[in-house]
């Protein structure tokens, strides 16, 4: 089988990827031994075969690997930040000579279309850009202070070993938010990535270990793959990593941030998002149908950002419902392979389960399918993306199904189309198309989305890195991962006083013992 998947997809061999790979590298050139462990399938979408197979980590390996990053962490941080930038600025170029590898790759293991997945590797070369940049960034305040001759000021120092969860629908972006950000601040990391996307992580991980290699370093990067009971709660209840960032639902969120706050640890949490769009009776509708379509349809309804509710104003209700059918009609589904496919398969047979599930759900809370939502004849988990009507008050719509299903609200006045909005448990991603500047400052204003992302007149996803991704409500806890000022979260803020005087004045002019 491998031999096969080998000669088929030859950029496999240009990444590395061999037919039983270690699920545990504790730095570089330290692949521990795959004999004797349990096997991890890596099961492709596209036509339901294995790829190639992973030796699962186990409590030991996670001890090596939890104390290389440990024992690296001390020459690491001793790296003046700009010279870190550097190194992160070869790990950028290194990633431009595998980007089209590693985005079919993504493709093949994930499923998203290779425009989707060599984008992917974009998002992490940029973000390696910007941490490059940033590494002159890390300013501190300077205050002054109440007393004569003193000097006041702040500094941020590393954190430690960093823990990073990702998920299965950006396996490279979303470490590469957090990677970058904390290798460049000063931190090390172990990462522990989805079980159903374990090549792209080991890639990944190859390519670091050769960057590393060149500049003398061992353990900035390490990984182990392992099953969650075992490893992920090894690393959640390990207080050798003060920071877990976790990518994933909100269940699992919930387990992350009740299990690392009680040992004080923190957080940053990215998870679950049930995003939606207002259309306004002034909206360029060109604009927001193709919005639409590639925000529902993009990744196969696989994104944390991915539009899942419109909340459509009822005078223009069905011109947009007549709309969307016919660009739904246009997408190619296939071999996300193809540069010609539009949508790929979903990530596995219990996803069109969850889609299916939820459509059937429809007619007794008065809801009703109007197209799509059937399996496609082919080898693989493919299924016609879904448009569906839907009172905005039934429960179906306030839980976020992960595939492509969009459910179409109306309304009649903007009050209550935000209130529909922000009718929901999640809380990130969110969009208004109108030309009228008093509905698109009242929808970013403080009565308006209470999500951490909100756009007028583009789409709920393709956020850009510059920017600092995340959400509230049960998205997560307020964190945030990317850009703006998301490094503070892998460093630790020190108030520093500094006394220059032959006296010991006290603040806020206290007298003791005199």
């Amino acid at each position: 089988m491998f031999n096969e998947t080998l000669q088929k997809y030859s950029f496999l061999k240009d990444l590395g990827i061999e037919e039983v790979n270690s699920g545990a590298c504790s730095g570089v050139d330290t692949w521990l031994p795959t004999e004797g462990r349990d096997l991890l399938e890596s099961i492709s979408p596209i036509d339901g075969s294995v790829i190639a197979k992973v030796a699962l980590a186990t409590s030991e390996d996670y001890e090596n690997v939890i104390k290389a990053a440990q024992e690296e962490f001390q020459t690491w941080q001793m790296i003046p930040a700009p010279k870190r930038g550097l190194i992160i600025r070869d790990f950028g170029d290194e990633l431009r000579k595998y980007k089209d590898a590693l985005g079919q790759l993504i493709t093949l293991e994930m499923g998203k279309i290779v425009a989707e997945g060599k984008g992917e590797v974009q998002e992490a070369i940029d973000i390696s850009d910007f941490a490059v940049g940033l590494s002159r960034q890390l300013y501190g305040l300077t205050m002054k202070s109440e007393r004569v001759k003193h000097r006041m000021f702040e500094q941020y120092h590393p954190l430690g070993v960093v823990g990073i969860i990702t998920s299965f629908n950006f396996p490279v972006a979303v470490w590469s938010w957090n990677s970058m950000i904390a290798a460049v601040t000063g931190d090390t990391m172990v990462w522990k990535p989805s079980s159903q996307t374990p090549l792209c992580a080991i890639a990944v991980q190859k390519i670091a270990n050769r960057v590393m290699k060149r500049h003398g370093l061992k353990s900035v990067f390490t990984l182990v793959i392992g099953r969650g009971s075992e490893v992920g709660e090894k690393l959640l209840n390990d207080r050798r990593v003060p920071l877990i960032s976790a990518t994933g639902s909100t269940r699992m969120g919930v387990r992350v941030a009740e299990v690392v706050g009680k040992r004080l640890g923190r957080t940053i949490l990215e998870l679950g998002g049930n995003n939606a769009i207002i259309l306004m009776e002034d909206a360029n509708l060109d604009l927001a149908i193709r919005a639409i379509l590639f925000g529902a349809v993009g990744t196969a309804g696989q994104r944390c950002t991915t539009t899942r509710r419109i909340i459509v104003q009822r005078s223009i209700l069905k011109e947009v419902e007549e709309r969307l059918i016919k660009a739904y009609k246009q997408v190619t589904i296939g071999d996300p392979l193809d540069p010609h496919t539009v949508m790929g398969p979903v990530v596995s047979q219990q996803a069109i389960k969850d889609m299916l599930d939820a459509i059937n759900a429809l007619p007794p809370q008065g809801g009703k399918l109007i197209h799509g939502g059937e399996r496609v004849n082919r080898k693989g988990f493919y299924i016609t993306p879904a448009i569906a009507e839907a009172p905005g008050n039934i429960q179906m719509v306030c839980t976020e199904t992960f595939a492509p299903l969009l459910y179409i609200i109306p309304f009649d006045t903007i009050d209550e189309a935000i209130e529909l909005h922000n009718g929901v448990p999640q809380g990130l991603s969110s969009a208004i198309f109108t030309d009228s500047v008093k509905y698109s400052e009242r929808f970013l204003s403080t009565i308006g989305s209470d999500c951490g992302i909100a756009n007028v007149n583009i789409g709920t996803s393709g956020a850009e890195i510059g920017g600092a991704f995340g959400g509230h409500k049960d998205t997560g806890n307020g964190g945030v991962e990317a850009g703006s000022d998301a490094w503070k979260q892998y460093m630790k803020r020190q108030t520093s006083t500094i006394n220059w005087s032959d006296e010991l004045p006290l603040a806020q002019g206290i007298k003791f013992g005199e």
